[in-house]
């Protein structure tokens, strides 16, 4: 119902903000990422999620578009409410949420206040195709420590190669021997593509 906003900045906390739009206040409840990103000019332009309860009706702010799409599938997972989503988006950034999310790593998801083994996975399990959509980002390639292997898939890309084709060869070759240099796994990855 109430996308955004576009008005004076009356009041900034690290919860909340009060926006006035046409001499309306609008209480915005929002996370430490948005808090940050609010700049102290005085004319501002917010984007809002309403959520409407039996209870209650309640106006969520966000800095960012992208803050608010992930805020919005946070709390279509059963068990996380838009305070729980809100104190995520609060110890982790959008960004490292989806990281999260699509590398399934529950250890950062339950790093957050108020997040057991269970919700993570839960949240894991039915955000990870979503988040996928949401960003168009394909498969988020792993972490790895692996400088070599990091160093033969840029190689590979320069030479022309899509990063997640090359991933899968270079992983192919590297389960055979983890000692090879660079320079070995690019000629094995070669002649594997």
């Amino acid at each position: 119902m109430i996308t955004h906003l576009r008005g004076k900045l009356v009041e900034k906390n690290p919860t909340h903000a009060i926006v006035e739009c046409n001499g309306v206040g609008y209480f915005l409840n929002i996370s430490l990422h948005t808090f940050s990103l609010l700049s102290d000019e005085e004319n501002i332009f917010i984007y809002t999620d309403l959520l409407v309860k039996e209870d209650s009706h309640t106006l969520f702010g966000f800095a960012e578009r992208a803050e608010r799409e992930v805020f919005r599938l946070l709390i279509s997972v059963s068990g996380v409410g838009a305070s729980t989503a809100r104190t995520m988006l609060s110890s982790l950034s959008p960004s490292d949420v989806r990281d999260a999310i699509a590398n399934g790593d529950v250890p950062a998801i339950q790093s957050v206040k108020g997040i057991g083994a269970k919700t993570a996975q839960r949240v894991i399990l039915d955000l990870k195709d979503k988040i996928l959509k949401v960003y168009d980002i394909g498969e988020v390639s792993q972490q790895s420590n692996n400088t070599n292997k990091e160093e033969a898939l840029s190689a590979l890309e320069v030479l022309g190669f899509t990063r997640k084709q090359s991933e899968k060869v270079v992983d192919k070759v590297l389960s055979q021997d983890t000692s090879l240099s660079v320079e070995n796994i690019i000629k094995q990855a070669l002649k594997n593509l």
